[in-house]
């Protein structure tokens, strides 16, 4: 048998990526709902469909400053005003005039009325005088304060905002599951809503494990290697808006890890560990969750997944409250990529977010590229809009172990398990990272 055949062989026994993550996903339910205060619920995600109770603008209102008048009174089709020589280059040759009645702010309350050949002074947001269906921009005028010139003449319900025009109340305002951003806050304080029903953002942890982790600030030496992983998933969680928690480093001690998982489940809904996932020597990790006790299972079961890079991954619970654990393994790179793949589509399910996986578009491939038979490949790549539609994606050097090509990215080029090869100008799949440059 050739080496070929041999790799297409071992492929052949490992858990498709899909499949894996269908079962995994299946056991995770979205955290319990919260009632927040509105200025709380930025960040979150709605977990049940949101309704105006009030119309906006709640009342007719001016859109601009300027003058609240008739529209039949600055057309020419009224009896109240006067016709006065305009300036010189003024369309027309003449401009109306109209007696200001008073003056109106945002902060006025009292309703008042329009008669003929009158109108009011008014501030962008102030209540419209009844009767008054335009609005004359200052500019439009000579500002006259007892009397005011107009030099021109607006369209019917020009500078007019009428009560409902934009949310009527009833409307429909997000639907569950709908992300909380800023500007939604600010639909919902004008509808007249101080409350929300969200789902929270979910508590992660992030423990690196391994005997030879030191913590940053010093180069690695000899048998030991800086704990790059805690720092940077943590990172990636509050990225997706978990509240992301770093532990720190746990040696390869049985009970010291037992010890620590168990402690943290009293403030997690997602526990992530990095390293020690393989079956060689100084892979803990695996042998203590995985160990079957009384003739049970342990509580998490590691799966060989097809992916590349890192195809050992564990999923499972731990601790009374069943909270869930995601086992990643300690390469940089596969911990990086299988946090995207797993440990996020988790995180986004246990937030009630939809989608759970990020958005991929396909793209035209510059430059040739080979992959591993049988694995399910993710690597970094630089995808750029073509003019006139559409995307390129350029592979970053190194392929998907090199931290810097993970850094440069923008998107994670993916080649499917039974592609071995993928040639300049082919269409390929690409999930688009949402750094922020």
């Amino acid at each position: 048998m050739t080496a070929t055949a041999d790799a297409e062989a071992a492929a052949n026994e490992l858990t498709p990526l899909a499949d894996y993550l269908g079962s995994v996903l299946r056991r995770l339910r979205a955290l319990p709902p919260l009632d927040l205060d509105l200025t709380q619920a930025h960040g979150n995600v709605l977990a049940e469909d949101v309704v105006a109770p009030h119309a906006f603008p709640a009342f007719d209102q001016a859109a601009v400053d300027g003058y609240a008048a008739r529209w039949e009174d600055i057309s020419g089709g009224g009896r109240g005003p006067s016709y006065v020589p305009a300036p010189s280059g003024t369309p027309g040759g003449r401009s109306i005039r109209l007696n200001v009645v008073g003056d109106l702010g945002a902060a006025s309350w009292r309703p008042v009325r329009l008669t003929p050949g009158s109108c009011f002074s008014v501030a962008a947001g102030a209540p419209l005088p009844v009767a008054a269906d335009v609005v004359v921009p200052v500019e439009w005028t000579d500002q006259g304060m007892a009397a005011v010139e107009i030099f021109r003449t607006p369209k019917r319900g020009y500078g007019v905002r009428r009560a409902g025009e934009e949310l009527p109340a009833g409307t429909l305002l997000a639907r569950a599951g709908t992300y909380v951003s800023p500007a939604l806050v600010a639909v919902f304080a004008a509808t007249g809503i101080g409350h929300v029903v969200v789902r929270p953002s979910p508590r992660v942890v992030i423990v690196a494990t391994g005997d030879e982790l030191v913590d940053v600030g010093r180069g690695s030496q000899p048998g030991q290697v800086v704990d790059a992983n805690s720092h940077a998933l943590t990172a990636a969680a509050a990225e997706v808006g978990a509240l992301a928690y770093r532990v720190g480093i746990c040696d390869d001690d049985p009970e010291g890890l037992r010890g620590l998982l168990e402690d943290q489940t009293l403030r997690a809904d997602l526990i992530i560990t990095t390293g020690g996932t393989g079956t060689g020597p100084g892979d803990m990790v695996r042998r203590i969750l995985s160990r079957r006790e009384g003739g049970r299972a342990g509580p998490v079961t590691f799966t060989d997944v097809a992916l590349y890079p890192g195809t050992a991954l564990g999923f499972g619970t731990v601790g009374a409250e069943e909270v869930p654990v995601v086992c990643l393994p300690g390469d940089p790179g596969a911990a990086l990529i299988g946090f995207e793949v797993l440990a996020r589509p988790a995180i986004q399910l246990l937030a009630g977010a939809e989608p759970v996986f990020r958005p991929s578009v396909r793209a035209h491939l510059l430059e040739t590229v080979s992959s591993p038979a049988g694995l399910r490949e993710f690597r970094p790549a630089h995808v750029a809009e073509r003019r006139g539609g559409g995307y390129t994606v350029q592979p970053l050097s190194g392929g998907p172990f090199t931290l810097s090509g993970l850094a440069e990215a923008n998107g994670l080029l993916v080649l499917g398990e039974r592609v071995t090869t993928a040639a300049a100008g082919s269409t390929v799949d690409v999930l688009l990272l949402d750094r922020r440059r």
